[in-house]
């Protein structure tokens, strides 16, 4: 029976949506400030690699640029998302106090794996208090690898989980669950795509539908 459930983060939990755009966007504006960006801000770009590691992303929407640009600019984007976060201008999808209440009432186990930076991921658990319902909050900065699978097998083995389910709206939180023999469950949310959840055991447009769910799995 499961009684763990592994949420990813930005587009699942959290609508990084809201303050992804305008911190983006400042960290474009200081590219153009030092002559290093002078076309429009690709947002579009970055809503297609969502769920990717930050280092990766920057390979992909800065491709000719250097290291040192890249990691200046990564640095400048992490200072603007914070900001934003503190400032209140992002917010938690609909539902997750409930389902995370709920699961607390079950004495169901509730851990957070994201691709996201560690200070990224702090300042979203403090500001929405989330310490409250979640065990334990990883970051993928904490595997050398970059893996999400390998992310999920760390929560596993530290604490001894051996039946659970990975919710997640992009294919890395699908092949997470599926590489450990979890279960998978898409979360068709903002940056969620068709192709993608395809692959996923169970396909969710709310996450108040885990309440029933996660019974008769």
């Amino acid at each position: 029976m499961i009684q763990s459930i592994i949420f990813d983060m930005d587009g699942t939990l959290f609508q990084t949506d809201k303050i992804l755009e305008i911190s983006l966007e400042d960290a474009y504006n200081r590219l153009r400030l030092l002559g290093k960006w002078d076309k429009e801000t690709p947002i579009d770009k970055y809503r297609e690699i969502m769920g990717m590691p930050l280092p990766k992303v920057w390979e992909a929407l800065l491709p000719d640029h250097s290291h040192e640009d890249r990691k200046q600019t990564d640095a400048f984007f992490l200072e603007r998302l914070i900001h934003n976060i503190a400032s209140g201008k992002g917010a938690l999808y609909p539902h997750v106090e409930e389902i995370f209440r709920y699961f607390k009432e079950q004495n169901w186990s509730v851990y957070i794996a994201s691709n996201g930076l560690t200070e990224y991921l702090q300042a979203i658990v403090r500001y929405y208090r989330l310490e409250e319902w979640v065990t334990e909050t990883f970051s993928i900065e904490q595997i050398d690898s970059l893996n999400k699978s390998d992310l999920v097998r760390t929560i596993m083995e530290k604490y001894g989980i051996t039946h659970a389910a990975v919710a997640g709206d992009r294919l890395s939180d699908i092949r997470a669950a599926k590489d450990n023999g979890l279960v998978a469950i898409g979360c068709h949310f903002d940056f969620a795509r068709e192709d993608e959840l395809a692959q996923a055991d169970y396909v969710i447009k709310d996450l108040i539908e885990l309440k029933e769910l996660i019974h008769t799995i």
